[in-house]
């Protein structure tokens, strides 16, 4: 399939799976294109990089989409009205963002042309993650490129299956697996990992890691294999740097300012301080500098600081020490209507997490390109601008999304399994302040949430943030280990890692870094640390809630559930849903039905769900001889009537059985629509019911 797709291509087998890249032949105007193919899995990037550097912008203007295509697993839109590919998916989203993170820091400070990657699936077999895939073809894309992206850089995502562990797993063996761990690296060292695992213990974390690094290092020989096939194009490599004059001169300027501005524990305060003294440096070199200039040599000024009195002082912004969690608190039971709610505070960090119980028709559909499943847990993150003392736009956007799947994935493993505790649950974690670390905040607040709501789960789930401070950018001289990292200091480090987990292992993790990698025995020193810091934050959560309680509020549906004979799931529907929907109504209950039988009814009011229960069972239930129904006489006859006595279940009381005393005219003694008890005495061989009026007195 590569050489139809490429002019140039090369192949090695990694881990019994033939990986090819080619180029050439497709996205010929493109500034770098690659194709990455795995047996029936084809994913091409195309990169294009913008003449010259944007001067308008204060941010490295990269953008990277991974694309929707329903093609690809030859599917169309499940949508009635719209079958063209849209609005991204937040699926598309997030695999957006695991692309765009290991590349982001692999360019140089001060490059400032316009990138675009765009990641496109053009047929996926539903064995590989399209994610391991596009990192690999977009890596190639880029070094192929006249960008100076300092890779190449390359994926693999571990699983578990029947207890050994596997270098990218099938989607069916993914969703078995115990553990799902994507790794990105360069040849020396580790640049991104994101994982969802079930309680594993750090040691056995960094095994897999590392085991995941030495796989990755030969798609990367690969990708040099193409390289030394193709020309590559100049590198262009002009960097926006503020004038060094002005470095200097602001840096002097600001020499004794700068210990009461950043060192200060109020994250307001702090934030006006810096703003009045920002406002002090531009009206000062207003004449000497461009503004742009002025700006970026003040920010480097307060990163610089930051860096230094960590490194020399040992002083963090706040006054903490290195390893130490900043104030912590929790509550729950806030909100009365809601069926569980969790407030979580860490530092000026606050999260309150609301959880909703539902049945099982309000799970999520996911209807994707390459996914049809039900979704029955689901969390979501909302960050406000006034969480941050700001003003600016509603409604998530990527960063909010990843925030929210993060939290989720870390609750997964400690939540009952769906047929045990058959609700659809959400949770949605809104940040109330954010000094940094909301997304490890919306973990605990959500652990805690869901065990006010009564939710089962397993055990409490506590998340933090660890941070870095190098001296040069590597960790081959001095650098400080940062436990619970706040604003100031995710804005001056140089690492991002997030872990999260029980007492008894790891159940969420993601690093993000902003130097060139990290070897794994400083992994497994961070993990340490986080570890420590982590079970502090148990400690706060165990004696806010122990465990999940017992009873849940009064207002959460309650769930019933039987099960019938398949075969009867059409009388319980009726003609175009009207017996269903007809219960509905008349009990105010939600039933859901299942192909197997199961039924399962949510109701407020136990009343209702009994009396839809009775309604469905009489509907379903098979007559029994010897049982008395309460019945309907439906027709008389000279020799009897004939009496409903179970739903769609009539017989016959015959004119001997209606009474002990003679009975000379049926029609005196019952009439139509008539309710009267009978018994089932007999089913004959033909049959039929009959039924007694005497015998059920």
């Amino acid at each position: 399939m590569s050489k139809k797709l490429g002019n140039v291509s090369v192949s090695a087998e990694i881990e019994g799976q033939n990986f090819d890249l080619a180029t050439g032949k497709l996205g010929l105007l493109a500034s770098g294109s690659a194709i990455c193919t795995v047996g029936e899995s084809v994913v091409m990037a195309n990169v294009v990089v913008g003449e010259g550097p944007d001067r308008e912008r204060d941010y490295f203007p990269l953008s990277v989409d991974f694309e929707d295509k329903w093609y690809a697993t030859g599917k169309i839109s499940g949508s009635r009205f719209i079958k063209r590919e849209g609005r991204p998916s937040e699926l598309a989203t997030l695999r957006s963002r695991m692309i765009d993170r290991p590349i982001r820091p692999m360019f140089p400070s001060g490059y400032m042309n316009e990138i675009q990657l765009i990641v496109t699936p053009l047929s996926l077999d539903l064995e590989m993650d399209p994610v391991v895939l596009g990192i690999n073809a977009s890596s190639a894309a880029l070094m192929m490129s006249e960008a100076p992206f300092e890779g190449p850089i390359a994926a693999v995502r571990v699983g578990e299956v029947d207890g050994k562990i596997k270098f990218n797993p099938s989607y069916k063996e993914l969703k078995d697996s115990k553990l799902s761990i994507l790794v990105v690296g360069t040849k020396d060292a580790v640049t991104m990992i994101e994982a969802e695992m079930n309680e594993l213990p750090e040691d056995k974390f960094v095994q897999v890691v590392s085991r995941a690094h030495e796989i990755l290092k030969k798609n990367i020989e690969l990708q040099e294999q193409l390289l030394s096939k193709v020309s590559k194009k100049e590198k262009k490599t002009e960097l926006l740097l503020p004038d060094e004059r002005a470095v200097i001169d602001v840096k002097k300027y600001l020499e004794g300012k700068l210990g009461p501005a950043i060192r200060h524990e109020d994250k307001m305060a702090r934030k006006n301080i810096l703003a009045d003294l920002e406002d002090e440096v531009m009206e000062h070199f207003a004449e000497g500098y461009e503004e742009k200039d002025i700006r970026e040599s003040f920010d480097k000024a307060i990163k610089a600081e930051v860096r230094r009195a960590i490194l020399e002082e040992g002083v963090r912004p706040d006054g903490r020490k290195m390893d130490e969690v900043r104030t912590l608190s929790a509550e729950v039971g806030l909100l009365a209507r809601a069926h569980g709610s969790g407030l979580f505070n860490r530092g000026i960090t606050q999260v309150l997490s609301i959880t909703t119980l539902g049945s099982p028709s309000k799970a999520q559909i996911i209807d994707a390109m390459d996914q049809d499943e039900e979704k029955f847990y689901m969390h979501h993150y909302n960050d406000s601008p006034f969480a941050y003392g700001e003003t600016g736009r509603l409604g998530p956007g990527r960063r909010a999304i990843g925030h929210g799947f993060l939290a989720e994935k870390a609750l997964l493993a400690v939540l009952p399994k769906h047929e045990d505790f058959p609700y659809t649950i959400r949770v949605v974690s809104e940040v109330m302040s954010c000094n940094g670390s909301s997304s490890m905040a919306s973990v605990c607040g959500s652990s805690l949430s869901l065990a006010d709501a009564g939710v089962p789960i397993k055990n409490h789930v506590a998340g933090i943030a660890m941070g870095l401070i190098t001296e040069d950018g590597t960790l081959d001289n001095k650098y400080e280990i940062l436990t619970d990292i706040q604003a100031a200091e995710d804005f001056a480090g140089d690492m991002d890692f997030k872990a999260a987990g029980t007492r008894e292992g790891l159940t969420a993790f993601q690093l993000d870094i902003k130097i060139k990698g990290l070897k794994i025995d400083f992994i497994t020193e961070v993990l340490n640390k986080a570890k420590v810091a982590r079970e502090q934050i148990l400690d706060v959560m165990e004696e806010t809630i122990p465990e999940p309680k017992k009873e849940m509020s009064k207002y959460a549906p309650r769930l019933t559930t039987l099960k019938i004979n398949p075969d009867k799931i059409r009388t319980v529907i009726g003609k175009g849903g009207e017996m269903i929907n007809k219960i509905i109504a008349e009990t105010g209950t939600e039933i859901d039905i299942t192909d197997d039988g199961t039924i399962v009814i949510a109701s407020i009011n136990g009343e209702d769900s009994a009396k839809a229960i009775e309604w469905i069972k009489g509907l379903t239930d098979e007559p029994e001889v010897g049982k008395v129904y309460d019945a309907r006489v439906v027709k008389v006859m000279d020799f009897g009537a004939f009496v409903e006595f179970m739903p769609g279940q009539e017989g016959l009381v015959h004119v001997s059985e209606i009474s002990d005393e003679r009975v000379e005219n049926v029609s005196d003694v019952l009439k139509e629509g008539q309710e009267v008890r009978v018994k089932l005495f007999e089913i004959d061989k033909m049959g039929r019911k009959n039924l007694s009026i005497k015998k059920a007195k």
